[in-house]
């Protein structure tokens, strides 16, 4: 062969590989846009209907099997949040409903008992105390719901300082110490005589401790026990509020923090649950940079337990 007719010839081979190589990346771009078109009018369809579809690309090509993938994260997340804002529209709904029934039906006593006064009844000095219980009961209810609402708004200003965990601790169960007396509860309490620091805002930290002994209180009854401790890791202080009343299913551990929460009797006049104590403490206890965590063998043992960061100077 002659120079001149190789030369012709490798020109016509390099000719047909650069015609090979375009038509690929023709059929590959092709491809793509195919591909790359059918997932965004998928993600359209799915936004436009509001579904819980997943967006399904079949092919070999990494990229666009990565990108279906990533598309799929945000898929899942949005259906998420979707399911958890449906949860609270309708645990908000339960909240103004259950929170209109527990104001109304003392109201209705007030103003019962006011009527009897005006009209000149007997027993006024009677009906003035069972007024006062009543009112006050709506004041406490009222005051429950706001301090939720501002938690969940973050409009609930704290100062994080050193605080003497066993020194709050002390004040909570003094200021609650009649009524387990009165109530014929049995008190053990084992606190540390030396100060334990804690980071955390004082009122707050109080306001955990009351709704917990409250807790105890209300539920733990047929027990006749109220157990309270504090004891210290490294870098961690732990409060006890346990009682040995009726306890708490399995089932529900997980859901006795959530707003409204109540067990079936809860709703019982004599009990009182209104189901945002334990609700306001675990956010409160977030706040602080702690948390609640609950134990409980029904019928032998309930306990919750309050985590907090400790004071250190380092």
């Amino acid at each position: 062969m002659s120079a001149g007719a190789a030369v012709f010839l490798l020109a016509v081979l390099c000719a047909a590989l650069l015609g090979i190589i375009l038509y690929q990346r023709i059929v590959y771009r092709t491809g793509m846009q195919k591909a790359l078109r059918k997932m965004s009018e998928k993600l359209e369809k799915i936004l436009d209907e509001d579904s819980d579809e997943q967006v399904m690309v079949f092919t070999g090509e990494k990229a666009l099997m990565d990108l279906a993938a990533q598309i799929s994260r945000m898929l899942d997340e949005r259906r998420r949040i979707r399911a958890e804002h449906r949860r609270s529209q309708i645990a908000s709904k339960k909240m103004l409903s259950n929170i209109s029934h527990d104001i109304k039906t003392p109201m209705t006593v007030i103003l019962g008992y006011l009527e009897i006064m005006r009209l000149g009844g007997p027993g006024d000095g009677e009906m003035l105390r069972k007024v006062e219980e009543k009112a006050q009961g709506v004041m406490g209810l009222i005051d429950q719901f706001f301090t939720l609402a501002k938690l969940e708004a973050g409009d609930l200003d704290m100062e994080i300082v050193k605080v003497d965990a066993c020194e709050i601790f002390r004040e909570s169960v003094l200021d609650l110490y009649e009524i387990l007396t009165q109530k014929g509860f049995a008190v053990e309490v084992d606190i540390p005589e030396k100060p334990v620091y804690i980071w955390g805002d004082p009122k707050p930290l109080r306001r955990i401790l009351s709704n917990l002994i409250s807790n105890a209180i209300r539920y733990g009854a047929d027990g006749g026990y109220i157990g309270l401790s504090l004891r210290t890791e490294d870098r961690s202080v732990y409060i006890h509020v346990a009682d040995r009343g009726k306890g708490i299913d399995r089932a529900f551990a997980q859901n006795v923090f959530e707003r409204l929460f109540t067990m079936e009797d809860s709703r019982n006049r004599a009990i009182q649950g209104n189901g945002l104590g334990l609700t306001i403490a675990q956010d409160l206890a977030h706040k602080l940079g702690g948390e609640i965590t609950l134990e409980s063998e029904p019928g032998v043992r309930t306990v919750f337990t309050v985590k907090l960061r400790r004071f250190s100077s380092f």
